[in-house]
């Protein structure tokens, strides 16, 4: 370990001081948020940290609340926001390092700044761009702010975007660059020169169980005609079956009046207790007592029959969903007007 200062410490012997420094119970907190090859890289340089002085302790700590206060600063408005805000503080050469540590360092994710943006205002701020970069900056978003910019497209747009978004895969640093550059943003210097993972099925999945049901069956009828293979494989990872705890009391009454007993008893088999309380809950006493004894007779059961006997029920509630007969909770009142 270093004597002179922390000028000299690697990353890892900062850390490493960082967590002795922390104690045994915060350390451990964050242990939980590292990889596993994190861990036991940091588990071997603080075994092998014999002693460390109080001012190579002290110069950790304020190294760090100052990477964390410039983190926050970015978050809230932005790398001139956090400078100017560091200059004010620290001033001008120390903010300088500061902010030239984090873009090498840390991984501020691209659009942070427009994740904070009012939804409308973003909408108007996007609207008229290229498909595919709109699709590239709702990747980025959280799932309830990017459905309800799709939900705001013009329907010719939405199938589009979505289907953008799903094929979507990696992504060049120096097109999510010149994407940032085209919005005004601030945040290219900060974008990591790793190729980054974004859109894909999942995410398409996660704004699609965001939207109205309106805008959901628009896109993916869209998406039927023009990639079948790609909207089947959205559709199966939409609504699941233990999402039935979405639907209230009387909408699962109404579904398990359509749903055969014994699909229901086979796919009551590996749910866990709070979806088998939900639906034990509204029927019958005597029904629900059959079934259960049903679920403890019939024995082991493939996995593969409870897969299909939840998929009939899962298909049963879309029906039901799409004549209007039930409602499937998605967090409405979040559409945009303009």
């Amino acid at each position: 370990m270093p004597k002179n200062g922390d000028d000299k410490m690697s990353g890892l012997q900062k850390a490493a001081v960082l967590l002795i420094t922390l104690g045994p119970e915060r350390s451990a907190g964050i242990f939980k948020h590292l990889k596993e090859e994190e861990i036991e890289d940091l588990t071997l340089e603080i075994a092998n940290t014999r002693s460390v002085t109080p001012q190579a302790k002290e110069d950790v700590i304020n190294e760090f609340y100052e990477l964390c206060l410039a983190q926050q600063y970015i978050a809230e408005g932005g790398i001139s926001y956090a400078k100017e805000l560091l200059e004010h503080a620290l001033g001008n050469e120390k903010a300088v390092e500061i902010i030239g540590k984090l873009t090498s360092s840390l991984q501020v994710k691209p659009f942070e700044f427009i994740r904070k943006t009012d939804a409308a205002q973003l909408l108007n701020f996007i609207q008229d761009e290229h498909p595919q970069t709109i699709a590239l900056i709702l990747s980025y978003l959280p799932a309830a702010q990017a459905a309800s910019i799709i939900s705001a497209l013009p329907p010719d747009r939405q199938a589009d975007v979505t289907r953008r978004i799903a094929v979507m895969d990696r992504t060049s640093p120096d097109v999510i660059k010149e994407v940032e550059k085209v919005l005004e943003t601030k945040l290219a210097s900060l974008v990591t020169q790793d190729y980054t993972i974004i859109g894909g099925v999942d995410a398409v999945v996660d704004i699609l169980n965001t939207v109205d049901r309106g805008t959901e069956k628009h896109i993916m009828e869209s998406l039927e005609i023009e990639e079948p293979e790609l909207a089947d494989e959205i559709r199966k990872k939409m609504f699941v079956f233990e999402d039935i705890l979405l639907l209230d009391d009387r909408a699962i009454q109404r579904v398990l009046r359509d749903v055969d007993n014994n699909d229901l008893a086979i796919a009551l088999k590996s749910t866990n207790e709070q979806v088998q309380s939900a639906i034990f809950n509204n029927m019958s006493k005597r029904l629900a007592v059959m079934i259960k004894e049903d679920m403890e007779f019939m024995g082991p059961v493939r996995m593969k029959d409870v897969e299909e006997a939840q998929q009939k029920i899962v298909n049963i509630i879309r029906k039901l969903e799409d004549a209007g007969e039930i409602v499937i909770s998605r967090g409405g009142g979040d559409e945009i007007i303009v």
